[in-house]
């Protein structure tokens, strides 16, 4: 069995230079790979109530929260360089952008904390619980 892998290689010196947007996660795929003037045809009515918002999006109702990323984290939007033919092939990104929060949208149900990515918001304080639970055992296992 053969194992094929690819590199990514990030362009670290765009993040210093790239600048912050606002980001929206939606639950559709553009079949569209270039630049678009997003702001002059796609402007939203956000109605905000508590902590869930809603809009309708080419007739379709959607609801969306707003989450923040963890702690310490900072997101990145990615812009491929040269794209590639084939997945299997090595790949150059740039950061296009930066982003602290963003804003998760559902078809017609309100994000919740079983969805994927509200969970992964919170994977990041997780795994330093596991770690620093981790540590601390060690310590108690050595000095025994």
């Amino acid at each position: 069995m053969s194992c094929n892998s690819s590199v990514t290689r990030l362009h670290v010196s765009s993040v210093d230079q790239a600048p912050r947007a606002p980001v929206h996660l939606m639950p559709c795929e553009i079949e569209y790979n270039g630049p678009a003037q997003v702001s002059q045809y796609l402007t939203a009515t956000i109605k905000d109530r508590k902590h869930e918002k809603t809009v309708s999006f080419r007739g379709r109702g959607l609801k969306g929260q707003e989450l923040s990323c963890p702690q310490g984290y900072t997101g990145l939007v990615l812009k491929e360089i040269n794209k590639t033919g084939s997945d299997q092939e090595d790949r150059t990104v740039r950061v296009s952008s930066v982003f602290d929060k963003m804003t998760y949208w559902n078809l017609e149900t309100a994000p919740n904390s079983d969805d994927t990515v509200v969970m992964a918001m919170d994977w990041p304080e997780l795994a330093e619980a596991v770690r620093a639970f981790s540590v601390k055992k060690r310590k108690v296992y050595s000095k025994t």
